[in-house]
């Protein structure tokens, strides 16, 4: 595509996932772990969480989340305990340092996502969050809803 050509919405979408995700991988990188160790690690930030209710959230299947908590386990970065409301269940909890590594591997992924909208000026920046926030409004449901299918796919 040359520069002149406009980009289509499909076609924005799809490269702008694609730079996300080259972000959060060099991210993972510069703290020393996989994109999906970092994702678990973030997704535990705000509070521990069920097997369930973190298989849920990151839209893996039982035993691909029970391996991703198992290497993530032995690295000293997480921790299973005891469920106060279940005491046959665990939860998945963050160590300290799984909680420091959390919160250097998210201010580097923010990090380089920032940057790739830094050459957009403040009115432009504004109004693509302000899209883009429409659009993941508008499809809230959809997200869980595609994750349920490929847990069950699988």
């Amino acid at each position: 595509m040359d520069g002149g050509e406009k980009t289509g919405v499909v076609t924005a979408l799809v490269r702008s996932s694609f730079l996300v995700n080259a972000a959060y991988a060099e991210a993972g990188r510069e703290c020393g772990l996989t994109p999906q160790q970092g994702q678990l690690l973030c997704a535990l930030m705000p509070q521990p969480y069920g097997m369930s209710e973190l298989g849920a959230l990151l839209g893996l299947a039982r035993s691909s989340l029970t391996g991703l908590v198992d290497r993530t386990m032995r690295r000293g970065l997480v921790r299973r305990e005891p469920d106060p409301r279940d005491g046959r269940a665990v939860r998945v909890a963050l160590t300290d340092e799984g909680a420091a590594l959390a919160e250097d591997f998210r201010a580097a992924t923010c990090r380089r996502i920032e940057e790739l909208s830094a050459g957009l000026g403040a009115a432009e920046r504004a109004t693509l969050a302000e899209l883009l926030g429409r659009l993941l409004q508008e499809n809230a449901g959809r997200d869980n809803a595609g994750r349920a299918a490929n847990r069950n796919s699988s």
